[in-house]
């Protein structure tokens, strides 16, 4: 049983918690990771199917990282479905990962999905329809993180924040998971383990929101707090919520089976999240990867905020410092003057 702490200090955060699990160092991503670009000529499958591929060719050729089966012979998709059927990842966009990994010699079997919410996975095309029975998706395992199977006792992110109310929009996700009962579990958050103890590595693929205590609801996030248990009691004030992104986020053991972030702009919205308002939505035909999530919520966040001025709203609030976090703690880099645009053709 692992018994040893990490805790990772953060001196703007109000807390200060520990994650417990196998010791390790905090891996310092590098500050100007590149974010590889593609073109999307339409959302239909054979265009992400297309670029997608090349994408992840041009990553490995530039990393030395190939997306092929290890000593698990796994793979893992954490996908975004919680803010309803019209802000999901793209099932087009699974499809052409699910190929090329395929491609690269996994077996349908052993490349799952991870999503949180049971109904919003139905909702948004990944779970079989009840009406049906049909699914894209048939062969490969869909965890559904709300069901309490995939928490294990020994691995949890400890904070002294208490679950006192239901969350801004995550307020099930532990209804079927004892571990609020007493005081000791009820400071604690539960890591979902498949990614980083199942799979030989992970995908993060997110969609864009703005979200009122997160500030960007994208890349960090979709790989934390909508990847854990009781995160409801990091709601209660603004600087509670973003102190647990950035600190989930510096995880050894999440870090390190974490390969890249990929990310459509077919859609994302920038107000009014993180519930799905069509009327506040923005669409561009770009993919990007890259193995920095920061850079890639802090680019997302440049554009949100310029579709608000664009439309009378205020930009997302300086005051919510998730970016900034998670930058103190080495997950990456906010300054997007300085990113580094790499254009992928086929």
């Amino acid at each position: 049983m692992r018994t040893s702490a990490l805790t990772l200090l953060l001196a703007a955060a109000l807390v200060v918690p520990a994650v417990h699990g196998a010791p390790a160092s905090v891996p310092r991503t590098p500050p100007h990771d590149p974010v590889w670009q593609a073109q999307l000529p339409t959302f239909e499958e054979p265009d992400y199917d297309r670029e997608v591929e090349s994408l992840i060719k041009a990553f490995e050729t530039a990393t030395g990282k190939k997306l092929v089966p290890g000593l698990k012979k796994k793979a893992g998709l954490k996908i975004y479905t919680d803010s309803g059927a019209g802000m999901a990842t793209p099932v087009p966009l699974v499809h052409a990962v699910i190929a090329a990994l395929e491609r690269r010699g996994f077996e349908q079997h052993n490349i799952f999905l991870v999503g949180l919410n049971q109904l919003r996975l139905r909702m948004s095309g990944y779970l079989p329809s009840l009406v049906t029975g049909e699914t894209p998706f048939k062969g490969h395992p869909i965890f559904v993180l709300e069901s309490g199977k995939f928490y294990d006792p020994v691995w949890f992110y400890d904070s002294p924040l208490p679950q006192r109310f239901d969350p801004i929009f995550a307020e099930q996700q532990t209804r079927d998971y004892p571990n609020s009962s007493t005081k000791d579990e009820d400071r604690k958050s539960f890591l979902a383990t498949p990614l980083f103890l199942d799979a030989d590595f992970w995908i993060n693929l997110p969609v864009y929101t703005d979200h009122p205590m997160l500030g960007v609801n994208g890349a960090l996030v979709n790989a934390t707090l909508w990847n854990a248990s009781n995160t409801g009691r990091f709601f209660r004030s603004p600087a509670n919520a973003p102190a647990a992104v950035a600190e989930m986020s510096a995880i050894p053991e999440l870090r390190q089976t974490w390969m890249f972030t990929l990310v459509s702009l077919e859609h994302y919205q920038y107000i009014g999240g993180p519930y799905f308002n069509s009327l506040y939505s923005a669409s561009e035909p770009l993919l990007w990867l890259s193995t920095d999530p920061v850079l890639l919520d802090a680019l997302m966040r440049s554009r949100i905020n310029g579709l608000r001025k664009q439309s009378g709203f205020d930009p997302i609030s300086e005051e919510i410092r998730t970016l900034e976090f998670a930058e103190t703690l080495g997950v990456g880099s906010t300054h997007i003057a300085s990113a580094k645009f790499i254009p992928v053709t086929q």
